[in-house]
């Protein structure tokens, strides 16, 4: 999967030293309603390839989105908190760019000296940039001379900062970040320890069901949970009351269900859930078996029993991969089931990855982030790995590696 990407570190060293690089991460960080940073995982998660750069002697130029702005400048969405935070981060000062592009920038640019650091605004805050507009790519690979993608949460993107630009650099790479990622994925879906157990959770069935069959050909055991469970129920005649029902695939449930069956895989669905009789925190909350859930509630978490049943299915993994909570756990009342299953995969022997934006959140609260094989910083773009797709990052590196000046492997004759 990741093998005929070239990285920063397979780069020649005379190739690199002393250059100015345009590194493209995902600075997407969640901010509170005063403009501070909640969490800072994506920022920290990028250093080892900043500090190599900078080892090197390198100039670095960093370029990020902050939310949607829909193309146009939105003050609260500017990265400067992000700027701050890095400049801590990295014990030094960090140029933080009123703009992308344009004349000012171009001249920060010009004259950056060696191990400087500069931060660019929003890229989103140019409708160039999700549009995947050559123009606009053409204007930020100006800014140096080699480009570094270590963004992978946004590499299933095609996007002008992610896609067109590689056109525009005669050297572009990967970073350590988006290798890592890589790496454990290939570790656990295309030559994983078994039995390979994954878990996928969250609201819709829309958003996973690429997943779940490719998933189908390669995992041992299958675990549903969250909303999207009740579409597989609601496939088997059960009631579902109120219960998130995309009632356009209860049969592509069915035939989901039916594929376990041909295929060998053990497909495990919540038996008792955690219903409330309104989406409110403070709503009646009962414990029901799943055949007997109310025509006027809805089922928020799974139950006690269901927590107990997927600790026994994965408690013989050796690989583990899980996407989406169990339910609603930003409301406390419905939290438990997804805690209680972060409680039981970090205490695993298995290699565990974890992937996407809620579970990453719900992992973090819970303080087991050091009990995880690897967090994950994609939530989009480990979705479609799953799906089997390539991401364009990926995809746009590999056109790259075949001509880049790579460092001569040892023992290779000359």
């Amino acid at each position: 999967m990741c093998m005929t990407i070239t990285y920063i570190d397979d780069l020649n060293v005379r190739d690199i030293r002393g250059k100015k690089l345009l590194i493209r991460v995902d600075f997407n960080v969640p901010m509170d309603e005063s403009g501070n940073i909640i969490n800072d995982l994506r920022i920290r998660s990028i250093m080892p390839t900043l500090n190599y750069a900078l080892d090197e002697g390198c100039s670095i130029i960093l370029m990020s989105h902050m939310g949607r702005p829909g193309g146009k400048r939105v003050e609260n969405l500017s990265l400067e908190p992000v700027a701050r935070r890095l400049s801590r981060l990295l014990n030094k000062d960090v140029i933080m760019a009123k703009d992308c592009i344009g004349v000012q920038v171009q001249e920060l640019s010009d004259l950056m000296r060696p191990e400087e650091v500069m931060l660019l605004e929003n890229l989103r805050f140019y409708p160039g940039e999700t549009a995947n507009d050559d123009s606009f790519a053409r204007e930020l690979a100006a800014l140096a001379d080699i480009y570094i993608n270590d963004a992978f949460a946004v590499s299933h993107r095609a996007h002008a900062s992610i896609d067109a630009i590689t056109k525009y650099f005669d050297i572009a790479a990967g970073g350590f970040l988006l290798r890592k990622e890589l790496n454990y994925f290939e570790r656990a879906i295309e030559n994983p320890a078994r039995p390979l157990v994954a878990i996928l959770g969250g609201m819709k069935v829309t958003d996973k069901l690429a997943a779940l069959e490719n998933m189908l050909e390669r995992v041992d055991k299958l675990i549903i949970g969250g909303a999207m469970a009740f579409t597989f129920l609601a496939s088997m005649g059960y009631e579902t009351g109120k219960s998130l029902v995309e009632r356009d695939l209860i049969d592509r449930a069915g035939s989901i269900i039916e594929s376990c069956r041909e295929k060998g895989v053990k497909l495990y669905l919540p038996v008792d859930a955690v219903i409330a009789n309104r989406f409110d925190e403070k709503a009646d909350t009962r414990i029901v078996p799943v055949q007997e859930i109310p025509k006027d509630w809805m089922a928020m978490d799974i139950g006690p029993v269901t927590t107990h049943l997927f600790g026994l299915v994965i408690q013989d993994a050796k690989t583990i991969i899980w996407n989406g909570p169990m339910g609603v756990f930003e409301m406390n009342a419905f939290s438990r089931g997804t805690y209680a299953m972060i409680s039981r995969v970090a205490g695993s022997y298995a290699l565990t990855i974890v992937g996407g934006g809620d579970t990453d959140v719900a992992v973090m609260n819970a303080g087991e982030l050091p009990n995880i094989s690897y967090l994950s910083t994609g939530g989009g773009a480990f979705i479609e790995l799953l799906e089997g797709k390539k991401l364009p990052a990926v995809a746009a590196l590999e056109e790259k590696s075949a001509s880049a000046p790579v460092k001569e492997k040892k023992g290779k004759k000359k």
